[in-house]
This record gives C-alpha cells, sequence and structure tokens, in this order.
C-alpha cells in the first residue's frame, strides 16, 4: 500500500515533484500545505499590507516552483522557501522604496489593528524594527516572526549560528532600548 503524502518528507515529496512523478501535482501540493503559512506569516510582516502580502506570496511559490528543475536534491525546504521569500521581499521593498509614504505605510497597517493600543504598540515595534540595521531586522523578523530555528537562519543569511544568535541578542536590545522611553510613556498613561 502507497504511504499518503502526508506521512512523506519534504526531500521525499521533493523527489516526487523533480522525477516528475505521477503524484508530481499532489506532492507540490502537499508542500505548498505545510510551508504557506509561515511565507505567508514572513511576507505579511515584512510588508504590513496584505495585498502586497499575497503577491509576494504568490511570486515565491512561482519562483519556487521554477527553481526545482535546477536543483539537485533538498535538504532543508524551510530555509530554501525562507530565503526565496527573503531574498524577493527585499527586492520588491527595493523597487518601491521611494514611492510608498510613511503615512501611507500606516494607514495600510492600521486596517488590520483592532484596538488604539495595539495600533500603538505596532507603530511602535514597526518604528523600532525600521532603525535598526537592515541585516539585524531581517534575522529577528526570521527567528520572531517565521519561528525559523537558529540554524535555519544561519542557512538562510549564509552565516553562522554564532553570528546568527549574537545578531538576534544585540537586534533584540537594540529594539528594546528605542522602546524603552515610548514604552514607560504608554505605562504613564494606561495608569492614569
Amino acid at each position: 500500500m502507497q504511504k499518503r503524502l502526508k506521512e512523506y518528507n519534504d526531500s521525499q515529496l521533493f523527489a516526487l515533484i523533480k522525477n516528475k512523478d505521477v503524484q508530481e501535482k499532489e506532492a507540490f501540493a502537499e508542500l505548498y500545505d505545510r510551508h504557506s503559512p509561515r511565507v505567508y506569516a514572513y511576507c505579511r510582516k515584512f510588508f504590513h499590507d496584505n495585498d502586497k502580502a499575497k503577491d509576494a506570496f504568490q511570486e515565491v511559490f512561482i519562483r519556487f516552483y521554477q527553481s526545482l528543475p535546477k536543483l539537485e536534491e533538498m535538504t532543508n525546504l524551510p530555509a530554501f522557501l525562507i530565503r526565496i521569500t527573503r531574498n524577493y521581499c527585499i527586492s520588491m521593498k527595493t523597487q518601491e522604496r521611494d514611492t510608498v509614504s510613511f503615512e501611507d505605510y500606516m494607514v495600510q497597517s492600521e486596517s488590520f489593528i483592532k484596538t488604539m493600543e495595539q495600533k500603538e504598540l505596532l507603530a511602535l515595534v514597526d518604528m523600532a524594527l525600521g532603525l535598526i540595521p537592515e541585516d539585524m531586522r531581517d534575522i529577528l523578523i526570521l527567528r520572531e516572526y517565521t519561528g525559523l530555528s537558529y540554524l535555519e537562519i544561519a542557512e538562510v543569511s549564509e552565516d553562522t549560528i554564532d553570528n546568527v544568535k549574537v545578531k538576534i541578542h544585540r537586534a533584540r536590545k537594540k529594539v528594546r532600548e528605542i522602546l524603552a522611553p515610548y514604552m514607560k510613556e504608554l505605562n504613564l498613561t494606561n495608569n492614569k
């Protein structure tokens, strides 16, 4: 009896796709189902805009599918997908950098936030993330918002695990330093 595709690991599913197996489409659909939430979460956190996140998300899976013939084996599919996602999001952001105003960015973010406190906190966190160096920001987003392990982040960023840990520690510390005066003010306001 043939194993159900849900029981296959990523490498086995990759092999089915690579070898143009009769279950190729089903194998791709299974990989998509497994990894799409993480990819979309990264895109959503990166852009804070559902439309841009959806566009990036779709393009990532198109690029992933197009890259399959060039690959011989797949040892860490989540890291590979996040690398494609990260590179595409950065590319997309670079192309639009001059066209999106801060006000537009905040208006788009606000439509997804329910309460005023959450709006303030999101704006503060976004502002703090925007103030730390890009390499630290990317690694922190990979850790905190996509849940990648240090090893997976090291593979995606092509860095050592020790450097990844140091950058994440420094990024968290920097964000806390940036947010400290605002959080103090927010706490004072809430206690009145």
